[in-house]
């Protein structure tokens, strides 16, 4: 199966994975403009208002872009948006991206054939982030048109599968859209991804320290000082398990190393209590080990591309 139209000709097969709270038009738009598809929540517009100025700064500006660059326009950006039932503001955010026409959403935490036939109704995609085989068949199934496999390692909200066997498995009976998520950092790791039959990788925490990204210096500096050593898979902020910088454990004043479980019942994908979550506990992957400074987005994607020619040529692809 060929990619859709809005997948296709990429300079990167890279997307930018949407950050909670980090993620913001200036970093989407960098992303987009230096080759790789860009990506944000929809909840970080806060008040929920703010999310159509943010699309129309998104729209026009890389529409503008694309008729100066005409020979190298910038790549398509993607919204995600939290399918959950907490989230009550899924119907006003997806008629605003029904109205800017968004190319591509992510939809996260559970599969909406509803929401899937809005999408299609404009025209654009969706790609859904599932952690195992039995959620991406349900997501196909329920109309997604592609999938990003969240496998072990990956920043924030992660699974515990290995990619290789993640992947083989989704590729036994879909030959559809599929990203791979997990301690991606280097063009090596992107490269290694395709390898093994993903389309995309989905890059998350390296984007984290960039002088575009909407975090504190301080969370900025931690991912560069950090390694894959520093990380802490744990329930208990989210009741979903995820992973973690143990500093940022240590810093709210909790012992990293022996952290209670978390509650499934307690989930808060939007709400107060999810910010102040991933406010003070920083969410990241095992994959940061390779983030050596804070850089502008351009930059990072120049290296990752960078990586990922040499890559190819020491396989002489």
């Amino acid at each position: 199966m060929s990619l859709p139209p809005v997948l296709q000709k990429l300079p990167l097969p890279i997307i930018g994975s949407p950050l909670f709270i980090i993620s913001n038009p200036k970093l989407v738009i960098e992303q987009c403009k230096a080759g790789v598809i860009g990506s944000m929540p929809a909840l970080n517009a806060r008040p929920a208002e703010l999310l159509e100025e943010w699309l129309k700064e998104i729209t026009e500006t890389l529409a503008a872009y694309n008729a100066a660059h005409p020979d190298k326009p910038a790549a398509p950006f993607a919204i995600n948006q939290i399918v959950h039932k907490s989230n009550d503001r899924l119907e006003h955010d997806m008629a605003l991206c029904a109205k800017y026409k968004v190319p591509i959403i992510i939809t996260s935490l559970g599969a909406r054939e509803d929401v899937n036939q809005a999408v299609h109704g404009w025209g654009g995609i969706v790609l859904h982030d599932i952690i195992n085989n039995k959620f991406a068949k349900k997501a196909i199934e329920k109309g997604a048109d592609g999938l990003i496999a969240v496998a072990a390692g990956a920043g924030g909200h992660a699974g515990v599968k290995s990619p290789f066997a993640l992947i083989h498995e989704i590729r036994e009976w879909f030959d559809g859209p599929l990203a791979l998520s997990g301690s991606m950092a280097t063009g090596d790791a992107v490269l290694a991804a395709q390898a093994m039959g993903a389309d995309f990788a989905y890059i998350g925490s390296a984007f984290i320290a960039t002088e575009e990204a909407r975090a504190p210096e301080a969370y900025k500096q931690m991912i560069v000082d950090s390694n894959s050593d520093d990380i802490v898979y744990s329930s208990l902020f989210t009741g979903v398990h995820g992973n973690y910088l143990k500093g940022s454990v240590l810093a709210a004043g909790m012992d990293p190393d022996n952290l209670p479980e978390g509650d499934v019942k307690t989930m808060d994908f939007g709400g107060a209590g999810a910010k102040k979550a991933w406010k003070d506990i920083w969410g990241s992957g095992q994959g940061i080990g390779a983030v050596r400074e804070i850089v502008p987005a351009r930059v990072l994607v120049e290296r990752l591309a960078r990586e990922y020619q040499a890559a190819r040529k020491r396989l002489a692809l």
